[in-house]
């Protein structure tokens, strides 16, 4: 990792875990457990300079997932928190015997880029009718653990819906991301596939005993569970005889919301079509990706939303 100001590196002095977040997006690129492992992935390609969203780490999607719905809109796709600079919030720095950490925010003035025209982001729509909001990500790493916190802040006069998601990147051993003995998802039984590639998949509901895997190709599929889970819980096979678990959880005004979770890895003919990842790299990572997206949830005013992820490694 090159030097760069804008990447702040925090160490639990008590554990030896540390975590690295890039102040743009504010995007966490690197977090390396008391043993030492990157358990991240990040792109030896990806731009650090600002000029588009991170290749790695933990992208953070808001408002929306994917590419605009409305129509005439330009937003660009999962929205405008990955494409602007965060500010570190005073004080917020932190490292006792408990854990290290750092809170980032991003006010919806502030964000310069990704907002896009002809949706109720955009500029013009926000001065007409009122949307505003105040996003804060609190990160705190221990010896056991990563803690991601996207809270959301209706600071506006009107309510609006949207979607979030926690876009994790986690690196695979060996290159080991196509072997399915050594690289899969475990813990989505009884969620419903949403595939974008193969639409046979449609609709099928995994099976309890059932491992999710990177075979035979590009995989982007969305589980959701037909009960609305509010919490996801996972194991996540990262090469041989190493797996992380990953927990999520969603509120809104302090109510649960259902926890819905994408699974991607673009095999080699997107890799080759992508600027900001070599051609052979889609060996060394899986996506699992905890996001409230089976639904828009509706803020009100003066009331937020939190959105958990816990990463055990």
């Amino acid at each position: 990792m090159t030097d760069n100001a804008d990447i702040l590196t925090i160490t639990h002095s008590a554990s030896g875990a540390s975590f690295a977040v890039h102040k743009f997006g504010a995007t966490v690129i690197s977090y390396k457990s008391k043993d030492g492992r990157e358990n991240l992935f990040l792109s030896s390609s990806a731009k650090l300079d600002g000029s588009k969203a991170i290749r790695g780490g933990i992208p953070l999607v808001f408002p929306i997932f994917g590419p605009p719905t409305d129509a005439g809109s330009t937003m660009p796709q999962h929205g405008f928190a990955r494409q602007n600079m965060w500010t570190v919030k005073d004080g917020s720095k932190h490292d006792s015997d408990e854990h290290a950490g750092i809170s980032l925010s991003l006010n919806l003035a502030d964000a310069s880029a990704g907002r896009g025209d002809g949706n109720m982001w955009s500029v013009d729509n926000v001065k007409k009718d009122g949307t505003d909001c105040r996003l804060t990500l609190d990160i705190k790493v221990d010896g056991t653990s990563l803690t991601t916190i996207l809270i959301v802040e209706n600071t506006g006069s009107d309510a609006f819906n949207f979607n979030c998601l926690q876009h994790t990147y986690f690196a695979v051993d060996g290159s080991a991301a196509q072997d399915p003995t050594k690289c899969f998802v475990h813990g989505l039984g009884g969620y419903s596939c949403i595939d974008k590639i193969d639409s046979a998949n449609d609709g099928k509901v995994a099976s309890y005993d059932e491992d999710i895997d990177l075979t035979p190709g590009e995989v982007d599929r969305v589980y959701v569970h037909e009960e609305k889970h509010s919490a996801l819980g996972v194991k996540i096979g990262v090469g041989e005889g190493k797996a992380i678990k990953m927990e999520s959880m969603g509120e809104v005004d302090e109510s649960p919301v259902p926890v819905s979770c994408v699974v991607w890895n673009p095999h080699i003919k997107k890799a080759k079509g992508m600027g900001d990842f070599t051609d052979e790299q889609y060996k060394d990572m899986i996506c699992v990706e905890p996001g409230l997206l089976g639904h828009q949830p509706l803020l009100n005013p003066g009331k937020e939303a939190r959105f958990t992820q816990i990463i055990f490694a």
